[in-house]
C-alpha cells in the first residue's frame, strides 16, 4: 500500500500537465497510464490562443516549444460562394485574440503526451506506464487498485483525479452522468507529409460541394488536416485506399491551394468519427475531480480540446495549491466556469457545423448569405470570436437564440 497527495488516472495531456505542476508545487504525485506507447489516433494537434495562454500559466509554453511546437500566425476561410483571392484578401492576423501569443500553437499529439509525462516524472511525480486500474474507491478515503508488472498495488490519496478521457472509469466513480448531443457529421483526420508551397505559418478551413476541411501545418511540408461530410455517407473513405481518396476530397477550385495536400503522402493512420458535444454537469465528487473529456468534451469542429483541458489543468491546480492542508478542496468555482465556458462552446460549436458541415442547396445559400453580411457587418460572426479568444472573451448576447437566427437567418435547432 502507497499513499500519495494526489492520484491522477490517465497519462495524456490532461493528466500529465496536471501531475507536472501539483509535483513542482511540492505535492507527492502519482500517474497511472494504460498505455505503453502514445500511437497517432488522429486527436486534437491544435491549442488556441486562448489556450496557450493557459500553457503559459501553467508553467508549460517553454516545454512544448522545446519539443517542437509551432505556431501558426494566419487563418483563411475558404467557400465555394466565395472567390479564393477574395477569401485570402481577408486572411486574419492571428495573433491580435491573445497578449503576446503569435498565434495557435500546433504538436503532435503522440510527442505532446510523450514530452508532458516526461516532464511530471522529471518534476517528481511518480509516473507509471502499462498500467490497469482495477477498482477504485471515492468519498472520505479514495483509493486506486492497480496491476503494474504483473503486481498489484492499492494506492491512497485524498483526492483522485479523472483524467482518462472519454471512457473515464474515475467519472464512474463519481457517480457522474455523461449527457452527449446527437451526432451532425463525420469527422476525420490525416497526417500528411509533402506539402509544397504551402505557407507553413497559415492555417485554413473551407466547404465546397459535399466536403468540408480544415488544415493545420505542422511545421515544413507537415500537415495535420480534417475532413466533415454528412452522416448518411459512414463508409465514405473507408477501405485500403481511404486516404488517397479522403486527399482527392481535398481538391476544390475555392481554395486552389489545397492541390498541395491532395499531393501530399499519408504520414499515419486515417480514422473517421462523429462529431458531437456531451457534457457532465458537476465534474467533481467528494474524493475525485475530472479534467479534460472526462468531464465532457466539445465537438470538434471547433478544435478545443487541448485549450478546454489547459484551462481545466490551471483551475484544477489554482485550487488544490490554494487548499490548505488536511482540508477539503473546493471545486464549486471549477464546476461553475467550466458549465458555462462549456456552454457556450457548445453553442458556437453548433453554429460553426450548420455553416461548415451541410452541404446541401439550403445550406450553400446558408453560407453565402453569411459571408455577404460579414462583409458588411463583422458582429455577425462574433461568436466565432470565442474560439480563438476564449468563450469568456464575448458578451453574453453572443451565445443566443437570437444571435444564431441571426447568423442562420432560421431558428435555431439547438437546446
Amino acid at each position: 500500500m502507497s499513499r500519495h497527495d494526489l492520484i491522477i488516472v490517465g497519462g495524456g495531456l490532461a493528466g500529465s500537465a496536471l501531475a507536472s505542476v501539483m509535483a513542482r508545487a511540492g505535492k507527492e504525485v502519482l500517474l497511472l497510464e494504460k498505455s505503453t506507447v502514445y500511437e497517432d489516433r488522429v486527436r486534437g494537434e491544435w491549442i488556441a490562443p486562448w489556450g496557450v495562454t493557459e500553457v503559459r500559466r501553467v508553467g508549460l509554453y517553454d516545454t512544448l516549444m522545446a519539443a517542437g511546437g509551432h505556431h501558426l500566425t494566419s487563418h483563411v476561410t475558404y467557400d465555394e460562394t466565395v472567390a479564393p483571392g477574395e477569401a485570402e484578401a481577408k486572411a486574419i492576423d492571428l495573433g491580435i485574440f491573445a497578449p503576446d501569443v503569435a498565434g495557435p500553437l500546433c504538436l503532435r499529439h503522440p510527442v505532446h503526451c510523450q514530452t508532458l509525462f516526461d516532464k511530471a516524472g522529471n518534476d517528481g511525480a511518480t509516473t507509471l506506464r502499462g498500467v490497469e486500474v482495477r477498482q477504485m474507491q471515492l468519498g472520505a478515503d479514495p483509493s486506486v487498485t492497480y496491476v503494474h508488472e504483473g503486481v498489484e498495488h492499492v494506492a491512497h490519496a485524498p483526492l483522485v483525479v479523472g483524467a482518462e478521457g472519454r471512457q473515464s472509469m474515475v467519472r464512474k466513480a463519481c457517480g457522474r452522468a455523461l449527457v452527449q448531443d446527437k451526432p451532425h457529421h463525420w469527422f476525420a483526420g490525416l497526417l500528411v507529409d509533402g506539402v509544397q508551397g504551402w505557407n507553413d505559418t497559415r492555417q485554413a478551413i473551407g466547404t465546397e460541394d459535399d466536403f468540408a476541411f480544415l488544415a493545420f501545418p505542422q511545421g515544413g511540408t507537415r500537415m495535420r488536416v480534417y475532413g466533415g461530410w454528412a452522416l448518411d455517407q459512414a463508409k465514405r473513405f473507408a477501405g485500403a485506399d481511404g486516404a488517397d481518396k479522403f486527399l482527392a476530397a481535398f481538391r476544390m477550385k475555392s481554395a486552389p491551394h489545397n492541390d498541395a495536400i491532395a499531393d501530399g503522402t499519408p504520414a499515419g493512420p486515417l480514422y473517421a468519427y462523429y462529431n458531437n458535444s456531451s457534457v457532465v454537469d458537476a465534474p467533481h465528487a467528494q474524493g475525485g475531480v475530472l479534467v479534460g473529456d472526462a468531464a465532457g468534451w466539445n465537438d470538434p469542429i471547433l478544435g478545443l480540446g487541448q485549450s478546454i483541458t489547459y484551462r481545466d489543468v490551471r483551475m484544477v491546480s489554482d485550487i488544490l495549491k490554494d487548499t490548505a492542508s488536511g482540508a477539503a478542496p473546493d471545486f464549486r468555482p471549477y464546476e461553475e466556469e467550466r458549465r458555462e465556458r462549456m456552454r457556450r462552446l457548445r453553442f458556437t460549436a453548433y453554429i460553426q457545423a450548420t455553416l461548415d458541415m451541410e452541404f446541401d442547396e439550403k445550406a450553400r445559400a446558408r453560407r453565402h448569405r453569411y459571408h455577404e453580411m460579414g462583409a458588411v457587418d463583422p458582429t455577425i460572426g462574433m461568436h466565432a470570436a470565442a474560439v480563438l479568444a476564449g468563450p469568456e472573451a464575448l458578451p453574453p448576447e453572443a451565445f443566443t437564440p437570437e444571435h444564431a437566427a441571426r447568423v442562420l437567418g432560421e431558428e435555431p435547432a439547438f437546446a
